[in-house]
């Protein structure tokens, strides 16, 4: 039931306003036909009343061109305050409609401004009619209407021949047919003309519209000049254009044959080029074939080579076993000699566990260690507090880490760095020793051991990494340590280096990504 009042609802309110609607057009028409028939009188109440039935339904573009009618035909009658009455009426309703809109209506303020101008024109009210002038020109900037802005010139050029300002006019109205001419719009040319001679008609100036006459006559005149001259620029434009296509046509047969030639050149050389790769390619074949071999042979005897260092360290085994014992059954007879012995067994030990290390670690290079997280400040405290009584008592010792998770494999980082530290600690007599932790981004840190002990000489730094680098007593150490620390560093993925730059003792840095 509520569906059935509500749908008579909208039909009732769609018949008003079609009612209302259909009103305010035969109002207009109506208007129209008394104006054609000059009863100004009746056609001035009907564009009013057409105006108020069109400002009722909301229709702001027929509401102000009635108004406008209804305004000139006021004010050739002299009734400007009527006229001006109706024009505040008119301002007031399109502010009304603008804030509901929420937009401006720059042709229907022009319209409604121009009208007022026209009105002042007429009461000869010259600084009025300039601030309605200005108040166009402001328009037509904000509008950005190029039909606006024609309409301006008009009204402009009309403004100052008016009030005698001919320079102005002519200024105004050339501007506003040049932009036709430069267009070739000839008949927008004549028409400019003829709506000027209206203007001067209107405005009873004489003299204004025997000059425009004149200047009308030998615009026409021209004009079939300049037609002439725009059907032979046509036709020159014409036989450019075939001379262009014929040129053209003649450029793609050259280029064709030139196409040709190109082509069979470039299957010459391609198939040179092929018959190269081809040869290329065989001789490849051949070498990288070879290559595989002596890969192969390299690998298998690098293989036969770590199951031989590992053969010799398990034969030494015994032998340093029986030497061990010979050395304790020297100790009450010979204390000093067997102190020799016992050295030099202990050295010739770690230097078969080195090998065998530093052989596997060279065979598992690709294989990385398991990681896990844990605090790298208690770990640097740690690692430093197993090497203490190592170092000497001048000595001082700095730990630098902050308390930070980090995720890598600690059995083995502490190895390294141990290694580090003990070395500093064998050739530090007074200064300091420092372990620093410096996280240098997101995964990448840096463990630094410093030093101020003898340091390293120069000539030594470059090899300092390599195994087997120099031959000397192996009482006083193998020189495998930094090379197996150096692989265990690559294996933690990461790099271990000594800073050339450091004068004052010994820095190794152990970068690693984490």
């Amino acid at each position: 039931m509520r569906i059935t009042y509500f749908i008579i609802t909208l039909a009732i309110c769609f018949c008003t306003s079609l009612f209302a609607e259909n009103k305010a057009n035969d109002l207009m028409k109506q208007a129209q036909n008394s104006l054609e028939q000059k009863d100004f009188t009746k056609a001035r109440y009907l564009y009013i009343q057409a105006y108020k039935a069109f400002s009722n339904e909301g229709d702001y573009t027929q509401a102000i061109d009635c108004g406008t009618k209804a305004t000139y035909l006021y004010y050739r009658e002299n009734y400007y305050q009527e006229a001006f009455e109706l024009c505040r009426q008119m301002t007031q309703f399109l502010l009304t409609e603008e804030q509901k809109a929420q937009k401006t209506f720059y042709d229907q303020r022009f319209q409604l401004t121009k009208e007022r101008l026209q009105m002042y024109i007429k009461l000869k009210n010259a600084a009025q009619a300039q601030l309605q002038l200005n108040t166009l020109d402001n328009l037509v900037s904000q509008a950005g209407s190029d039909k606006l802005a024609e309409d301006l010139l008009y009204t402009q050029a009309s403004y100052y021949y008016t009030f005698g300002q001919n320079d102005q006019g002519d200024a105004s109205f050339n501007k506003l047919i040049n932009q036709f001419k430069d267009k070739k719009e000839y008949d927008k040319v004549s028409e400019c003309y003829r709506h000027l001679i209206s203007i001067a008609r209107t405005a009873n100036n004489a003299p204004l519209m025997e000059r425009t006459y004149e200047k009308y006559i030998v615009w026409t005149d021209s004009v079939k000049a300049l037609n002439a001259q725009d059907e032979l620029g046509a036709l020159q434009l014409k036989y450019d254009e075939s001379q262009k296509t014929i040129q053209e046509k003649d450029d793609k047969l050259s280029g064709k044959q030139y196409m040709i030639v190109g082509l069979c050149t470039l299957v010459v050389i391609l198939i040179a080029a092929l018959a190269l790769l081809a040869f290329l390619l065989l001789r490849f074949i051949v070498l990288n074939k070879k290559l595989k071999n002596i890969i192969q042979t390299t690998n298998e005897h690098s293989e036969q080579q770590t199951k031989f260092i590992q053969s010799i360290s398990e034969q030494m085994e015994p032998t340093l076993n029986m030497l061990d014992m010979s050395a304790g059954e020297l100790r009450n007879t010979a204390p000093q000699q067997a102190a020799s012995i016992q050295k030099r067994v202990d050295a010739l030990k770690q230097f078969s566990l080195n090998i065998q290390e530093l052989s596997s670690l060279e065979s598992s290079l690709m294989e990385t260690y398991e990681t896990q997280s844990f605090n790298m400040g208690s770990f640097c405290k740690k690692a430093m507090d197993k090497v203490k009584d190592k170092i000497h008592p001048d000595v001082e010792v700095i730990v630098d880490a902050p308390q930070l998770e980090v995720k890598s494999n600690p059995e083995q980082l502490e190895r390294v760095l141990l290694h580090l530290l003990n070395n500093a600690a064998s050739y530090t007599t007074s200064g300091k020793i420092w372990l620093e932790f410096k996280r240098k981004g997101a995964h990448l840190c840096h463990l630094i051991v410093t030093d101020n002990g003898t340091g390293i000489p120069e000539e030594q730094k470059e090899n300092l990494f390599k195994p087997f680098n120099e031959v000397k007593d192996l009482a006083d150490g193998d020189g495998l340590g930094l090379p197996i620390c150096a692989l265990i560093a690559n294996k933690l993925n990461g790099n271990l280096s000594i800073d050339k730059d450091y004068k004052k003792g010994c820095r190794f840095i152990l970068v690693l990504q984490i």
